[in-house]
């Protein structure tokens, strides 16, 4: 990896307050919290700009976003893929966006310890997962879709697979401290995390031109130790711009904030925090006037793009700057050393 680590002041030059106003105020009065203003709403998106407020302590506007994905829950436990205030707009049922409610209670409850919000989300958290768990090929790996037609769609997807993988450990936790059984979502686990590591070729809905599948593995947890900084390693310069930060896909001169922030988190998450720093700090200037952060840019003209203001990318940041600076009691939420030592799955 060909980065130019040099001693520079670690500061977390994020204006907390300024993204979660942001948050809020695209949030709707249901608790349905849209990518911008006007835009779609998804489930897993929903899930991470409610991250973003609980770790700005913006705890009732966080529980009125999950209370909201409980009240349209649907009968199998999933959420269709996208709603326009409050309307379903894409009727496809996804099982990574489904189950990443799981990672959302349990940073929840990491950071207030609120037991009677926990007891209230669990039932939602179980039939959430229990859909994901269904969906589970005899080899591991984890169908992405069901259809408006509802019609399994037997493909894969390594990101979704890998984001599920988090959901489990998370969904096993939360069961863990409710006293709930979990046997068959462990041995999903520990299918799904073989799958990952082992069987590359499971995964048939190809992405590898996204900056996601190259880091997602090590960001949940199911690729650790030597074998995830081999894999940091060995696309580092296909994905990375130095002094910029991460691209979407390797074949596009575009720089995303929520790229680069989930790979901040993923090398945080292995225990690389110098570069983990590294990398945080070149997003710092890409802020609008009110302290909310772009959603990415192109290269090299720096060109601002799209114009819209995403909750779900600033919450990103600050789940980042956690990771980073310790903000909170969820900080440590990725940290493959935090669940060995915690004794929990993964």
């Amino acid at each position: 990896m060909n980065v130019s680590i040099c001693k520079q002041q670690r500061k977390l030059a994020v204006d907390i307050d300024a993204v979660c106003r942001l948050i809020t105020a695209t949030q709707l009065p249901s608790g349905e919290i849209p990518w911008s203003r006007g835009d779609k709403t998804d489930p897993w998106d929903h899930v991470e700009a409610a991250m973003g407020l609980v770790i700005g302590g913006c705890l009732e506007a966080a529980r009125q976003a999950f209370f909201w994905l409980r009240a349209n829950q649907l009968a199998d436990g999933s959420w269709y893929a996208a709603y326009r205030s409050g309307a379903a707009e894409d009727r496809t049922r996804e099982t990574n966006m489904s189950a990443y409610i799981a990672v959302g209670v349990f940073h929840y409850w990491l950071i207030t310890r609120d037991r009677v919000f926990l007891e209230s989300m669990w039932e939602t958290v179980r039939r959430a997962v229990d859909f994901a768990v269904s969906h589970q090929s005899a080899h591991g790996e984890i169908y992405w879709a069901v259809s408006p037609q509802g019609q399994v769609d037997r493909m894969a997807l390594l990101t979704g697979s890998s984001s599920i993988f988090m959901s489990l450990k998370c969904a096993i936790a939360i069961a863990a401290e409710l006293g709930m059984a979990t046997l068959p979502w462990a041995e999903a686990l520990d299918r799904l995390g073989d799958a990952i590591r082992n069987r590359p070729a499971l995964f048939n809905m190809t992405k590898s031109r996204f900056s996601m599948d190259w880091f997602y593995p090590v960001l949940c947890g199911a690729v650790t130790g030597e074998a995830a900084g081999r894999r940091i390693e060995r696309q580092w310069k296909k994905f990375v711009v130095e002094g910029l930060g991460v691209r979407c896909v390797s074949d596009r001169p575009w720089v995303t904030i929520a790229e680069s922030s989930e790979l901040v988190l993923a090398l945080a998450a292995m225990g690389d925090m110098e570069k983990a720093h590294i990398v945080f700090s070149w997003l710092s200037e890409h802020v609008f006037d009110d302290g909310s952060f772009w959603c990415g840019f192109t290269f090299p003209d720096m060109t601002r793009w799209p114009e819209e203001k995403i909750a779900w990318t600033n919450a990103v940041v600050l789940m980042a700057a956690d990771a980073l600076f310790n903000l909170t009691p969820a900080s440590q939420l990725f940290s493959h050393a935090w669940w060995a030592q915690a004794g929990l799955p993964g």
